[in-house]
């Protein structure tokens, strides 16, 4: 496995996330934090943003595909969950660790406010992280985290309620909105820290950050409106009556492995070694009309079987289900494209999707996720009017950013071979007023819900995390199986051997550290 090597920051993970049992004997800080320059600690955070390998491999493929039906596992595999969440588990506290650094940095800087710019920024990354890690795990280590080097340091981190979490993470991110708003200078008139183009995620435009910012704002004020309903609605109400900006027509949130000059291995490497994943039918029977494609987004996602048939694995299989074969994702196909393995009676993943390792990027956020929200929004009424014409034309211009982004990540990379006929913009917009997407067709609120919730859901293709918030959220999205009791993962095993007290009163916090532990924001 040739895996490019973390930076340093990351071999301490596991001392202040899990505590390693041997960190007293340690004579000195392995970062060497007096040695690290700061733009290259911000820049750590940003390269924390990349999907692990064992994350792709055993959560992703493994189980959340399957868990949220954008595709189907045709067969049981590994089974290492417990890897995929070490590696998510020791990245998110390895982050952690370098935003805290930041902080001390700050707090002893001649002029804090200086890093007040740098600091919104690290803020708005750590909200996307510990949203994320929350979301999968619920209540985690968290105030008392990352604190291993500090003056009084914190070895064993006590776990924090969630819901705590949230509104805390909800908070900072308000703040780093009013600090990204007022200027870039200090009140005694010095320049805040400024990275300009070394800084690697949107090279330090302030308004993108801005953009970034409300948008992750709007989307977890929304994911809690059903058990927080009276704090959402005012937050949203104030953040639209602000004239806020949010991502927009081009302004999607991507890791980029070409930009940021990196290979983006793990992705095709999850996928060869799993060689399980196929297009279900549940996706299928909702980009497709009698076998005819009515989305344009299937021939992105997925591709023919080796007989050049467009035919889905069960959601459902019985003991007489033909298994899935052949090798749709071996590299072998880069000189053998048409060579798919005669086993291969199914739909895969369209190889060039998950082959490319420069210009197919990894998605933290969409513009078309942000019109889905305000589509939300104006649908329940959420701090505005219920309004089902706002809510139908965001929910059309999401859909139609949707189709265009999908189509615009074929078009742009450059290896891809099987790419299918371009459509124009114009009848990309056709395609939304197709008979089972067509806003107008849905006469009550849970129908328009169902549309919106559907396109949210068939945008976050790549981002089956981002999904299983969805199902979690509402029972409105599409699906065959019965409802959907997988609601969180199990912790890692560093936790309980690192972590004991604190692991073990958490868990008897929670009657079992099992799958079916409810997360607090789940209606």
């Amino acid at each position: 496995m040739n895996r490019s090597k973390w930076p340093i920051i990351v071999l301490v993970a596991l001392v202040f996330s899990a505590c390693d049992s041997g960190f007293e004997d340690l004579n000195q800080n392995p970062l060497q934090p007096t040695e690290a320059q700061t733009g290259a600690i911000f820049n750590s955070l940003v390269e924390s943003l990349r999907l692990g390998w064992n994350r792709q491999l055993f959560l992703h493929n493994e189980v959340l595909y399957d868990v949220t039906e954008l595709a189907v596992v045709t067969a049981e595999t590994f089974g290492n969950v417990e890897q995929g969440a070490e590696e998510v588990w020791q990245n998110y506290y390895a982050a952690l660790l370098g935003f805290r650094e930041l902080e001390k940095r700050q707090a002893n800087a001649e002029d804090p406010e200086t890093f007040d710019l740098l600091m919104a920024k690290a803020s708005i990354l750590m909200a996307y992280k510990t949203f994320q890690i929350t979301d999968l795990f619920g209540d985690i280590p968290y105030t008392e985290a990352g604190r291993a080097y500090d003056e009084e340091p914190i070895l064993r981190p006590a776990y924090d309620d969630h819901k705590a979490i949230y509104l805390s993470v909800l908070d900072d991110l308000e703040s780093a909105i009013n600090v990204l708003q007022s200027g870039e200078m200090t009140s005694q008139g010095n320049p805040m820290i400024a990275l300009g183009g070394s800084e690697t995620l949107f090279g330090d435009n302030n308004f993108k950050w801005l953009q970034f910012a409300n948008s992750l704002l709007l989307k977890y004020y929304v994911r809690i409106f059903d058990v927080e309903a009276d704090l959402v609605s005012s937050k949203i109400g104030a953040l639209l009556m602000s004239g806020a900006s949010f991502l927009t027509t081009g302004d999607d949130v991507v890791m980029s492995p070409r930009d940021q000059a990196w290979l983006n291995q793990g992705v095709n490497w999850s996928f060869r070694e799993h060689n399980k994943l196929r297009m279900g039918s549940n996706m299928w029977s909702v980009m497709s009309d009698d076998g005819t494609i009515l989305d344009p987004r299937a021939r992105i996602f997925f591709e023919t079987n080796n007989d050049d048939e467009w035919i889905s694995f069960p959601q459902i299989q019985t003991a007489d289900t033909p298994q899935s074969g052949g090798f749709p994702y071996s590299d072998s196909r880069d000189n053998t494209y048409e060579n798919k393995g005669s086993g291969n009676i199914y739909s895969s993943f369209n190889y060039y999707l998950i082959r490319d390792e420069k210009d197919i990027p990894e998605i933290l956020m969409t513009a078309a996720e942000v019109k889905f929200l305000l589509a939300e929004v104006f649908t329940k009424g959420i701090g505005v009017p219920e309004d089902p014409f706002n809510a139908g034309f965001n929910y059309q211009l999401g859909m139609w950013e949707s189709l265009l982004f999908w189509q615009d990540l074929m078009i742009n990379s450059e290896i891809w071979l099987n790419k299918a006929d371009i459509v124009s913009s114009g009848d990309l917009f056709t395609v939304t007023e197709a008979e089972p997407y067509n806003w107008n067709n849905a006469e009550s609120i849970d129908e328009r819900l169902a549309l919106i919730y559907t396109q949210r859901w068939i945008d976050a293709f790549r981002q089956p995390w981002e999904a299983f918030s969805l199902i979690r959220q509402t029972q409105l999205i599409p699906r065959e199986k019965e409802t959907n009791e997988f609601y969180r993962f199990k912790y890692p095993p560093s936790e309980s051997i690192h972590n004991t007290d604190n692991y073990e009163a958490q868990v008897a916090k929670m009657g079992a550290d099992n799958n079916d532990v409810q997360l607090w924001w789940m209606n």
